[in-house]
């Protein structure tokens, strides 16, 4: 697929989200920031959004700025949530996940703003709470809510399936590259080593019974976007 129609589709598939998430009942506001950090996850994709238009809007500086603030103690994910979806399929116990990562603030983070906000990664999108996390320590997030981001996820990887997730700053660093994002825009990127895992597309959809009448709304909006 031409790399200018998976950022559409990517563009498409963010619209609908934010569409939805638009009449969520959610106390997160301008300025509160306790949720960004920097062991949020992401896609090649969205990187190639990300990085494009730093670049286009004279903030390339970030870039400098992730990598000195690059720590080892940061969550790098063992499995993508597709591959998760077929592990479980097949039976198969899925690889453990580290939990001793630093738990800092996202290294664009500034006065708690986010600069690349239009284009900010689903997995910031996604983080949202019923209730101020800065007050009661933790966040809110119902059931339904998982479900709705467990099958985003799925779609963002599923079009991605030619490139690679992983950590905000690896899969953004890989990016930084023009030499890469060339190659990733041609489908010739190399797997990049520790760090990045491949993606996979859907095989089998994470949606639990109580959740599938409710969210065919949303399945069907994101089954359409190949129409439109």
């Amino acid at each position: 697929m031409d790399i200018n129609i998976k950022l559409a589709v990517l563009n498409q598939i963010y619209r609908i989200y934010d569409d939805f998430s638009g009449d969520l009942d959610m106390a997160c506001k301008k300025y509160c920031a306790e949720c960004c950090t920097p062991n949020v996850t992401m896609t090649t994709l969205e990187a190639c959004l990300i990085a494009n238009h730093m670049i286009s809007n004279s903030q390339s500086d970030f870039f400098e700025n992730v990598r000195a603030t690059l720590s080892e103690k940061r969550f790098k994910p063992q499995t993508t949530t597709n591959r998760l979806a077929d592990l479980c399929r097949k039976g198969d116990d899925p690889p453990e996940e580290a939990h001793n990562y630093f738990n800092g603030s996202c290294p664009l983070l500034t006065d708690n703003l986010c600069p690349i906000y239009p284009v900010r990664p689903f997995g910031c999108r996604c983080f949202v709470s019923k209730h101020d996390c800065r007050k009661e320590g933790y966040s809110e997030v119902a059931p339904f809510l998982i479900t709705v981001n467990t099958l985003f996820m799925q779609f963002l990887e599923h079009v991605d399936a030619m490139g690679f997730s992983g950590n905000f700053a690896d899969v953004l660093l890989l990016l930084a590259s023009e030499e890469n994002r060339n190659h990733y825009e041609m489908n010739t990127l190399k797997p990049p080593g520790p760090g990045c895992i491949s993606n996979l597309q859907i095989t089998v959809l994470m949606i639990p019974p109580e959740h599938r009448i409710k969210i065919k709304p949303l399945l069907d909006a994101l089954m359409r976007i190949g129409d439109q």
